[in-house]
């Protein structure tokens, strides 16, 4: 009997094969993943997804994830405070380089050293994700180079004064001396429990 498979269907399936794999699949791997015995039926449906912004191919001419959903089930809510009773619905599918990522094309990610952004809640070993083509406006943490150096701090603007300020009272402000150059806005951090 055939299966018949939808878009959503085969994207989720060569989804899964990159997740599992770090790469995407031949078109013999993909015609036995899919279930068809035709490389034309590989054919049609990656022109299917190319042509939806789903897959792209790299300088090399390999295809390569454009916005392959890696998505979760949104299962419900948990109280953070006190205990409250559980509910757990499917909420809807949450993917999350579309939920972090509002600006793929100017975003990039940097894992943090150091501890300056504790009080923010960022720690060492996180990663944050760096939008370069925001403006900064007051309050917001950007990645900066100031005289020379790199940081990450609040940006804080009085007037024609900028100060860069940490989220932990044992770093001081900083005020550039000679140059401040802003690489962009912090929109989002990720930090794993377990490996």
């Amino acid at each position: 009997m055939k299966v018949k498979r939808t878009l959503p269907d085969v994207e989720k399936i060569f989804s899964t094969f990159f997740r599992e794999n770090r790469r995407m699949p031949t078109y013999s791997e993909a015609a036995e993943i899919i279930g068809v015995r035709s490389k034309s039926v590989v054919h049609f449906w990656v022109k299917k997804m190319m042509a939806s912004g789903l897959l792209q191919k790299d300088a090399k001419g390999f295809l390569a994830p454009a916005r392959l959903s890696l998505g979760l089930p949104l299962a419900g809510e948990v109280c953070a405070g006190f205990p409250s009773p559980a509910e757990e619905e499917l909420r809807d599918v949450i993917s999350f380089d579309e939920y972090l990522v509002a600006h793929p094309e100017t975003s990039f990610l940097l894992s943090v050293t150091g501890d300056s952004m504790i009080g923010e809640g960022i720690m060492e070993k996180d990663l944050v994700i760096v939008d370069r083509g925001q403006e900064p406006k007051n309050g917001d943490i950007i990645l900066a180079e100031v005289d020379g150096n790199w940081t990450m701090k609040y940006f804080c603007k009085k007037g024609k004064t900028v100060t860069l300020e940490a989220a932990n009272p044992k770093y001081p402000p900083i005020i550039p001396q000679t140059e401040l150059r802003i690489a962009g806005v912090i929109t989002a951090v990720v930090r794993k429990y377990h490996k």
